[in-house]
């Protein structure tokens, strides 16, 4: 008996000493995506003008690290506010953890070099060597091509700095050591070339990150099999919306639209007289940021739509876009 004890309380003890092993290691040695790399971006009205593009309508910089005005439908971006940070992701939220937008204009940003810049875009981790938590999109951020994240590093060198100091991100354990293991090396797609609209659509769509908010996810992860799908939820304060299939299917997705009626639906928003109408308690509300997604120009809009009708239709119904948050019980 005395043997078998002992034999049984030898395993526990390897087991131990492998877990907290395992865990010093993820902890420790990840990430691990190489050094930021040894550039100096040179700052040309070119790619000032296509970060801002991007930043402001593609890859939305501006939407996380900004201020949203939420009383407005589609939380427009408040003047003002571009790269100041301070955005909030929590529990509340639906996140295993409080994660807070960082300032990306030069007062937060500008002691970092343009390749530790560079690095955190593409594959999510910080100048100081931490892990960023990927409501920052990063995984699809390191898709980009190379030239398009110098055009908007040299874009956010030009922001006005801002004075801010947003809070530290806290995640929630296991999260706290599952963060470690997300980064990746960036892969970055050619530029696409001009008049291929499908590889151009498949690319926007990708920086875009359509697919992150309009797959149904599971413990946290993205569906595959169920990309642009839609049903995905998310806890605003007015209540929860649900994200709408965006695949071809003609029933439940996208696919009795014409591109012409998909483009038309952006730039509705891009109207010069176009303001959001005010949202009150439990009154319908949307996380898309169709203000910022309307300034995209009507020919990337196009393509974007040529590509979403190229993937596989996928019958799944969303039957409610919002759900209107339920009143409190006063307890007694």
């Amino acid at each position: 008996m005395k043997k078998v004890l002992k034999v049984i309380g030898l395993i526990l003890g390897v087991a131990v000493v492998g877990v907290i092993g395992a865990m010093a290691y993820v902890k420790l040695a990840l990430p691990d995506v190489g050094a930021a790399p040894e550039m100096k971006i040179e700052i040309t009205p070119a790619r000032l003008e296509r970060g801002e593009y991007l930043a402001q309508h593609v890859a939305l910089c501006a939407d996380c690290h900004g201020t949203r005005d939420f009383s407005r439908f589609s939380g427009p971006m408040v003047p003002g506010t571009v790269g100041k940070g301070g955005e909030l992701f929590d529990q509340k939220m639906g996140f295993p953890g409080s994660f807070t937008s960082k300032n990306i204009t030069p007062y937060g940003i500008g002691d970092w070099t343009d390749g530790e810049i560079y690095r955190a875009i593409t594959t999510g981790v910080s100048r100081d060597g931490h892990a960023f938590f990927p409501v920052m999109p990063y995984p699809y951020y390191g898709r980009m091509n190379e030239e398009d994240v110098k055009s908007i590093v040299a874009y956010l060198r030009s922001l006005k700095p801002i004075e801010s100091q947003p809070a530290d991100s806290r995640p929630d354990f296991p999260m706290n050591f599952i963060l470690n293991t997300i980064p990746k090396e960036a892969d970055p797609m050619p530029l696409p070339s001009p008049g291929d609209e499908l590889a151009t659509g498949k690319y926007l769509t990708t920086l875009a990150g359509c697919a992150e908010c309009h797959t149904p996810v599971q413990q946290g992860q993205i569906i595959p099999e169920k990309m642009f799908s839609g049903g995905r939820a998310f806890d605003l304060p007015t209540g929860t919306v649900y994200t709408a299939n965006i695949t071809p299917d003609k029933a439940t997705g996208i696919g009795s639209w014409t591109k012409e009626a998909f483009v038309a639906r952006f730039r509705a928003y891009a109207d010069s007289g176009y303001v959001p109408p005010k949202v009150g308690p439990n009154e319908m509300q949307t996380i898309m940021p169709w203000t910022m997604y309307g300034g995209m120009k009507p020919e990337d809009l196009g393509a974007i739509y040529t590509y979403l009708m190229s993937v596989q239709p996928i019958d799944n119904p969303v039957p409610q876009k919002f759900k209107p948050r339920e009143p409190e019980v006063a307890s007694r």
